[in-house]
């Protein structure tokens, strides 16, 4: 299914990428990382230019998380971002006394967006969560991106 999943979004390049960083950073597990590499390995496509696209999506989808939690309904939480409310209420402890800079680690699968949508539950600064989630997404995507390309030119 992830297979299926990937080489659809890989059809469509740059948008496909973002397209699947969206999706991936949002509400749909799915790796935004496989399609990233498909993009930057075997289609050549210009590694720059899909770490922006890759960011651009995988940000805005993060985001989207971080709106949802500012909505502040438990039930369209658990429904929509698929955050049980056990997760969002550990993410919470978490996050609460530490503040926006915890968005850096929104990269991190199933509590990336638990860790989103609480700090968006406790009202964090948006512009900061983003700021600060860009970061972190920015250093995963360039350890895929020099990752792959180690691989090819060993290959």
């Amino acid at each position: 299914m992830m297979d299926a999943l990937v080489q659809f979004f890989v059809q469509w390049g740059y948008f496909g990428l973002f397209l699947g960083s969206f999706i991936a950073g949002s509400i749909v597990p799915l790796s935004s990382e496989a399609i990233l590499v498909v993009c930057v390995g075997p289609l050549k496509l210009d590694p720059v230019i899909c770490l922006l696209a890759a960011l651009a999506g995988n940000v805005a989808g993060g985001m989207t998380c971080y709106w949802m939690g500012h909505l502040g309904n438990i039930e369209w939480i658990e429904r929509w971002a698929h955050v049980k409310k056990e997760k969002l209420e550990q993410a919470e402890r978490w996050v609460e006394h530490r503040g926006a800079w915890m968005a850096f680690f929104a990269f991190i699968p199933i509590i990336g967006s638990a860790i989103t949508v609480a700090l968006g539950f406790l009202r964090a600064n948006p512009w900061w969560v983003a700021f600060f989630m860009t970061i972190g997404k920015t250093l995963r995507y360039i350890v895929v991106i020099w990752g792959t390309e180690a691989l090819i030119s060993i290959l």
